[in-house]
């Protein structure tokens, strides 16, 4: 495949994929592709965004000017690379807010990259079905996307609030959500195995009960792994009213959803 044409139908991509295409018919080195790469951005055909990665830009257009897409490039940060948390929710249209940070899974965490206005930050998989279940890959702005579910980023955003901004802007975010697949929910929240993780997902779903067609079983399921404890909702340990049926220690702000009151 000529260069280029690898170019036009990659808008993002890492070094290592250019180089397997290039290579695959056995006539060219690694260090000629390498070598391709550089007069390539040297003519201002491609932005060599960071190390190993690179942005193609269009016909007509300027290094300086190409618009990368955030999410084609937090998919690309690490071979393995995710994205993931209020990132997620924001690719499937169901952010509250519109952020310019991009949390993105990986095997392998890097320090936090900007890049034209775009923070991206990386969060170490800590078992290897973080990078497979729940996750998929779309066709987005002319590549492909490797994102979390919706299913999965619920369970996520609960599991790590401060990724997501903190409860106003979650409850905000999956309120947006007409529809789970709950059976998927529970199947990662019991994958991820955190007792405060099952209790916040559980009284989620129960304030949530009739938007979101919940059932008797998927709050048993949650509320058998629930913990055994009273326990803060969030760990800075903010005081409110005890969830006997999650032995969670709600704030009041959450329970009464007190951002939706009319100022």
């Amino acid at each position: 495949m000529k260069p280029k044409d690898f170019f036009k139908r990659s808008p993002v991509f890492r070094r290592e994929e250019f180089v397997r295409v290039h290579t695959a018919e056995g006539r060219r080195s690694r260090q000629t592709s390498a070598t391709v790469l550089k007069q390539h951005v040297a003519a201002g055909n491609l932005v060599h965004v960071r190390r190993g990665v690179y942005a193609t830009v269009p016909s007509g257009a300027s290094a300086e000017s190409t618009l990368v897409d955030p999410y084609l490039l937090a998919s690309n940060l690490q071979a393995d690379a995710t994205v993931a948390y209020h990132a997620a929710l924001q690719f499937h249209g169901y952010a509250y807010s519109l952020w310019n940070r991009f949390h993105y899974l990986t095997r392998s965490v890097s320090q936090r990259f900007s890049f034209r206005g775009a923070e991206f930050a990386s969060v170490r998989a800590d078992a290897e079905w973080r990078l497979d279940q729940g996750v998929i890959e779309l066709p987005h702005a002319g590549g492909v996307a490797r994102v979390t579910t919706l299913e999965r980023t619920l369970v996520d955003v609960l599991d790590a609030p401060r990724r997501c901004g903190g409860w106003e802007e979650i409850w905000r975010s999956l309120e947006m959500v007409e529809f789970f697949d709950l059976d998927a929910v529970l199947a990662h929240a019991l994958k991820l195995g955190s007792a405060l993780t099952m209790a916040r997902i559980g009284f989620y779903l129960e304030q949530h009960r009739e938007l979101l067609m919940v059932e008797d079983h998927h709050l048993d399921a949650l509320r058998a792994h629930a913990p055994s404890q009273p326990t803060y909702l969030d760990r800075s340990r903010e005081p409110g009213k005890l969830i006997h049926g999650w032995n969670l220690v709600v704030p009041d702000r959450v329970l009464s959803r007190a951002w939706n009151e009319v100022s």
